[in-house]
């Protein structure tokens, strides 16, 4: 397959059909994203398998905070993989490398800072989430020792965005692979044979993801083009580039971390009904966000083949990308999505040990999964108008329709019937909602967009 995919590395974006080459830049783009979440499936299976339920439980606890922190860079890092893509699209290869060396230095500044802030603040957020006693040292300790690590977890997203932005989706995905073989085999060292808990686990998913972020880092040092990384031009950022990057970046940031932000609630409302539901909230997320990675992988295809046709002022082919993304998108996530419906307790079972668990976890996929055409239209929309540059509404949009709807849920729903089932409706509740706000500012923004270039 790498082969066959390595022909589309520097990717012509701006001439021939869509389908097909939106088709290879997202695939392994959501197979990146699966195996980044295979980091925490491994993390879960191998501690649920050689250790139990509460050891998975203290995994469970930290993946909003986790998911709250690889979001933020997920989302500036796409900042620079607009910015760079605009410049490709304008066939401006010398802003383009220097739009990569900002980045680069923006990865390593904001990697250094979450891990500064957040390592002393780990046991005051396990405190904050009402973990139990029973799992709480186990959480604290992961938590731990996931944030040192943040510095490798930024510079390959980072790294990951720069190379989509000429359509490489490939090398990101091998670098992953690879990562992902060695997280795999050193939880099982560390868990098995070095008898270590869950900060063992942590540590070597640290060392995996200083893997993979090495791994590009030396393509990007061999390449000949604008992906070349000179050391003394790190140094130098642009803060013009920068203000660019962070424009769009920071709100598309703070749009993804706002699901994090309310499942942070959510998971402390998952934490007052005990060690089952804690555990099999663990385990239903490392199932149902492999459909949201197929889902986000064309939202993140949109962004791109937008930035380098608004570049290349072809806003016709603009509106093709949209239409490509979105059924494509639609028609994959139907089918994976029945899937998991249908072999859900099947799936569930590779990672929890207790019928209680599994059947919990039943619930839950089911609340997820079954909406997730939602969420094809919101990743869709969202994705296209920050292709346009335009990324501050959509993430107001999202902080209005998801975080403001879940808090209310959880504090009048699930207040007045605590049970799992009533919480799990705030997903497809609050993505309704969303979407309609996004659909309102979508096609005000379309409309003000293609006037502009009727003008």
């Amino acid at each position: 397959m790498f082969a066959f995919l390595s022909k589309y590395k520097n990717m012509d974006m701006l001439n021939g059909p869509l389908w097909d080459k939106i088709l290879v830049f997202a695939i392994p783009l959501a197979l990146t994203s699966v195996l980044q979440e295979l980091y925490n499936a491994a993390d879960v299976a191998v501690l649920g398998n050689f250790i139990g339920s509460d050891a998975i439980a203290a995994v469970g606890t930290n993946i909003p905070i986790i998911g709250l922190v690889v979001n933020l860079f997920v989302g500036v890092a796409l900042g620079a993989n607009v910015v760079v893509a605009r410049y490709l699209g304008m066939k401006d290869l010398e802003n383009a490398s220097n739009a990569v060396h900002t980045a680069f230095f923006l990865a390593l500044l904001v990697g250094f800072l979450i891990s500064l802030i957040g390592v002393p603040l780990a046991d005051s957020i396990t405190q904050m989430l009402g973990v139990p006693e029973n799992v709480a040292e186990r959480s604290t300790t992961y938590l731990r020792v996931y944030l040192l690590g943040m510095p490798f977890l930024a510079l390959y997203n980072f790294e990951a965005a720069l190379f989509r932005s000429r359509g490489d989706t490939n090398s990101p995905l091998i670098a992953l692979v690879i990562a992902s073989i060695f997280n795999i085999i050193g939880n099982i060292v560390v868990v098995k044979y070095l008898n270590m808990d869950t900060g063992g686990v942590a540590l070597t998913t640290v060392l995996a993801n200083g893997v993979s972020s090495l791994f590009l880092f030396c393509k990007m040092r061999s390449s000949t083009d604008f992906l070349h990384i000179d050391y003394k031009k790190i140094l130098k950022p642009q803060s013009i580039k920068a203000r660019a990057i962070i424009k769009i970046g920071l709100p598309a940031g703070i749009q993804g971390m706002v699901f994090s932000l309310s499942n942070l609630l959510i998971q402390s409302a998952i934490n007052s009904l005990g060690t089952d539901a804690m555990a099999a909230s663990a385990a239903g997320f490392t199932i149902e966000i492999n459909v949201y990675c197929l889902i986000n992988a064309f939202g993140l295809a949109a962004t791109t083949f937008i930035s380098q046709n608004y570049g290349a002022k072809n806003l016709a082919r603009c509106k093709d990308v949209i239409k490509v993304c979105f059924w494509l998108d639609m028609a994959l996530t139907t089918i994976f999505g029945g899937f998991v419906l249908i072999y859900c307790r099947e799936l569930l079972g590779l990672l929890a040990d207790t019928d209680a668990v599994i059947a919990i976890g039943v619930i839950r996929i089911f609340a997820v999964v079954g909406p997730d055409y939602l969420n094809v239209a919101m990743e869709i929309m969202s994705g296209t108008m920050r292709g346009f540059g335009y990324s501050l509404g959509p993430a107001i949009m999202t902080v209005i329709g998801i975080c403001s709807f879940r808090v209310f849920w959880v504090y009048t729903a699930f207040a007045s019937d605590p049970t799992y089932t009533t919480l799990m409706m705030c997903y497809g509740l609050s993505w309704t909602f969303t979407t309609i706000l996004l659909f309102i500012i979508f096609v005000i923004h379309q409309r003000k967009i293609f006037k502009s270039y009727k003008a």
